[in-house]
């Protein structure tokens, strides 16, 4: 059952329906919709409700927060409990008198998607269920600067066919898969324009992945690195007040997005967030034309604390975590250059937090008070409104987690062809 009170449930509701494309009615309240023609929309809007809740609801729940009543939610819910979307937990107690309440939740192990993933340093295959579970997922390091783009998104797609394999003997039905790239990419299909580290430039991508037969009928969906991983930040952090920020990946590159009441704000063409190629400039210690990567990127910290590249990050976590100077300077510099480049993004858009994500939220002890320095003397409206930074909550690999996200979000939007079946005249 949900511990959030009434006003809290409405607030992250409205959030959700704006999401949903749910309807306006004059005045500006948003409503569920009562027409017999949008009762699919209606599916949508309970469906989305069970979702996105951080904790289990119960039917009541979901009147609650979509004003539909509970006759309309219950013909609801049982067509998604029939169509394996939704599931039932065990009754709880009520607090009054009355029935025990039934808590519901996305169905485990049904539907799944798979989020794919190519960085510099590594490939990745992961499936997600609708309750978040990770059901299979496939890792393959590597070093993929100046690789060529046919033979890696070929290990990709043999990957992910090991994956979508198993998801098929094990009977659980595939919405579709998603692809993270660190670079440009145009909305949805692509093509790649550029990913600056890979050495790839104007790729497209979605014809290459479709020569594999595994992936001809499940084309990916395809999105920024940084957008997918602050969409499963957003996932983990639903439910709570903090969710507008600033989500800054850190890899060999360094991505960000912005979060705005639960929503990735991705740009007219699906380019924004570039923010490691921001140009420092000659402030302080920073040189004349040097970007962000140049002094926060993995490789810049690895080579300022003197470690080799290929002894990965637990090294440079471990010099640092010891004091040795090398890495403690290189760490502070890099949390100045963040700081820095950062307040001006904080400036334009107007949020109060920073989340750290990638090799960043494992180093954020070291990269946090020098971040914040830069940030309260540049940030205009630090004296009102003071800037936090926080680590990521998503895990690892949150891209993939967030590419599965993205497409399971299309599902929820639109669960009648999950769901076959008329609806009851009641679910209007």
């Amino acid at each position: 059952m949900s511990t959030e009170s009434p006003e809290e449930r409405r607030g992250s509701a409205r959030a959700r329906r704006r999401s949903a494309g749910s309807l306006r009615v004059p005045g500006g309240q948003e409503r569920a919709a009562r027409q017999g023609s949008l009762r699919e929309h209606n599916l949508s809007l309970v469906l989305a409700e069970v979702m996105d809740a951080p904790r289990p609801v119960s039917r009541a729940d979901v009147s609650v927060a979509t004003g539909l009543t509970r006759a309309t939610v219950s013909a609801l819910v049982d067509r998604l409990l029939t169509a394996g979307l939704v599931a039932e937990l065990e009754p709880v107690a009520a607090q009054r008198a009355g029935r025990p309440a039934v808590p519901l939740v996305p169905a485990p192990r049904s539907v799944a998607a798979v989020g794919m993933e190519v960085n510099v340093d590594y490939l990745g295959v992961r499936a997600v269920d609708l309750a978040g579970g990770v059901i299979s997922e496939r890792i393959e390091r590597g070093d993929f600067r100046g690789s060529d783009p046919e033979s890696v998104l070929d290990r990709l797609a043999e990957l992910a066919g090991g994956v979508l394999a198993l998801l098929s003997s094990s009977g659980m039905r595939i919405a579709g898969t998603a692809l993270a790239l660190p670079g440009l990419v145009d909305r949805v299909t692509g093509p790649l324009r550029l990913a600056p580290n890979l050495g790839w430039r104007d790729v497209d991508v979605v014809a290459l992945m479709t020569r594999h037969p595994v992936l001809a009928g499940l084309p990916p969906r395809l999105a920024n690195e940084a957008n997918l991983a602050a969409r499963a930040e957003a996932h983990a952090r639903r439910g709570a007040a903090g969710e507008s920020f600033l989500y800054v990946s850190g890899e060999i590159g360094i991505g960000g997005a912005i979060v705005l009441d639960g929503e990735i704000f991705a740009g007219r063409h699906g380019w924004s967030g570039e923010i490691g190629h921001i140009v420092l400039g000659s402030t302080g210690s920073f040189d004349e034309g040097g970007t962000l990567e140049r002094y926060a990127g993995q490789d810049a910290l690895m080579d300022g604390a003197g470690i080799p590249r290929e002894l990965g990050l637990r090294a440079l976590v471990a010099a640092a975590d010891a004091g040795e100077p090398a890495a403690t300077a290189t760490l502070a510099r890099a949390g100045q250059a963040l700081g820095l480049a950062l307040a001006n993004v904080v400036n334009v858009v107007d949020v109060a937090e920073i989340v750290l994500g990638g090799t960043y939220h494992r180093l954020i002890e070291h990269l946090r008070e020098p971040m914040l320095a830069q940030l309260e003397r540049r940030v205009l409206a630090a004296p009102w409104s003071r800037i936090s930074v926080s680590a990521a909550q998503a895990g690892d690999y949150p891209a993939m987690t967030g590419g599965a996200i993205a497409v399971l979000r299309l599902l929820v939007a639109d669960p009648s062809a999950w769901a076959a079946g008329p609806l009851d005249e009641s679910a209007e």
